[in-house]
């Protein structure tokens, strides 16, 4: 099959978190089964990335702006004039679709709230053409811009639903949102998320060195974007509450992540007014291999969101073998829940009796080690390509 995978972010730009993890692991996968791959997105500053000498990429000119080949996928990246956030406006992207659109059997839109998806959707509609929609979490609007995103649905959003022949869910919990918002159940196809583990692992001890953390200190993870939906501050609340419950043991609060909206400074703040200014370190972005020494060099890595569709860093610090805790809004946690780690109430109370029990009960920490090793397991991809790769032959049969 001829596929065509619209994203707003896709690599090299992994600092937009998991959206382009994602639609890069999906795409290579589908290109190693024998499709043909293409990936339509804005570009967010590719040519600096080429002149650096550490991204190690290369790309080449095209009619509709670079393009770049990895993996067997190519990665179309549409010039970017305007940008506000993670929204870009890229008018190419119209001459695109009326020149290479009859090229593709079917089309998979990755993301609501940008201007990439709509014009690709009205273009299939026209054409007759299948596509795909996955919200990836954003069906509902949680925080920032409320406003905008009502404009949004009312402008685009409506049509660019309306008219996917299938909406994925990556839970349970983000399928009975789309129903519950009008998307009619059979239209909804459960796919779950999956987790690519490194071919070797970073040496033990290696992100505590770096970063100046003794090996005798608990370790708390947070990794991700430090945005209000992913709630840092709740973790910072019960961090400290454990803090002031056990004075006598050394442990350190990590945040790994890309700021937003000046959530970093905010943090800060807030832990000097908790007092453990001095047990929070704050140590920007972490990819690749320093990404999986943060993993492995954690005790307890904490999801602390009001709402995420599944939980892509969650998963992978299981995948390194680390308990995880995460709150119940979170798509994961099923999955792991008391066999790799905790799910629990979106309070902070909950989430710093949870981190109490991971971090100083040993034979628990013992139990959770191994059912990492399980639930890694049952988080490939090799299960949601296959699906995929279903639905496609599906559509693209029928039409």
């Amino acid at each position: 099959m001829r596929i065509l995978n619209v994203t707003e972010t896709y690599a090299p730009f992994l600092e937009f978190g998991g959206p382009p993890v994602k639609v890069r692991a999906l795409s290579e996968a589908l290109a190693g089964r024998g499709h043909q791959v293409t990936v339509l997105t804005a570009d967010w500053g590719l040519e600096k990335r080429l002149q650096t000498p550490e991204e190690k990429i290369a790309a080449e000119r095209s009619p509709f702006g670079w393009r770049r080949n990895e993996n067997g996928v190519q990665a179309i990246y549409i010039p970017t004039w305007l940008r506000y956030r993670r929204v870009s406006w890229n008018p190419a992207i119209k001459r695109y679709c009326r020149a290479r659109l009859q090229n593709f059997d079917l089309v998979h839109i990755f993301g609501l709230y940008d201007l990439l998806g709509p014009p690709v959707a009205a273009a299939s509609r026209k054409r007759g053409l299948p596509y795909v929609l996955e919200p990836i979490g954003m069906f509902v609007p949680i925080v920032r811009s409320l406003w905008l995103k009502r404009m949004y649905h009312a402008i685009w959003g409506g049509r660019l639903l309306d008219g996917a022949r299938a909406v994925v869910a990556t839970s349970e919990r983000e399928a009975e949102e789309l129903v519950a918002g009008g998307v009619a159940r059979p239209r909804v196809v459960l796919r779950r998320n999956g987790v690519e583990v490194p071919g070797s692992w970073p040496e033990k001890g290696a992100f505590r060195k770096a970063h100046g953390i003794s090996l005798e200190e608990k370790l708390v993870l947070f990794l991700g974007r430090l945005s209000a939906k992913k709630s840092p501050d709740l973790l910072l609340r019960a961090f400290a509450q454990l803090s002031g419950r056990s004075a006598g043991i050394p442990m350190k609060l990590v945040f790994a992540g890309p700021d937003e909206s000046g959530e970093e400074s905010k943090l800060g703040e807030l832990a000097a007014q908790l007092g453990v200014r001095a047990k929070v370190q704050f140590v920007g972005p972490v990819f690749g291999e320093n990404k999986w020494a943060a993993y492995r060099d954690a005790d307890v890595f904490v999801l602390p969101s009001q709402n995420e569709n599944f939980g892509n860093t969650a998963a992978e610090a299981v995948a390194a073998g680390t308990p995880a805790i995460v709150t119940e809004q979170c798509g994961i946690a099923p999955l792991l829940a008391d066999e790799a780690g905790l799910a629990v109430h979106h309070n902070a109370a909950a989430l710093s009796e949870a981190l109490e029990r991971v971090l100083l009960d040993p034979e628990l920490r013992e139990r959770f080690a191994a059912g990492c090793t399980r639930v890694t397991s049952r988080l490939g991809w090799e299960e949601p390509v296959r699906e995929m790769e279903t639905l496609y032959a599906t559509l693209a049969s029928r039409q």
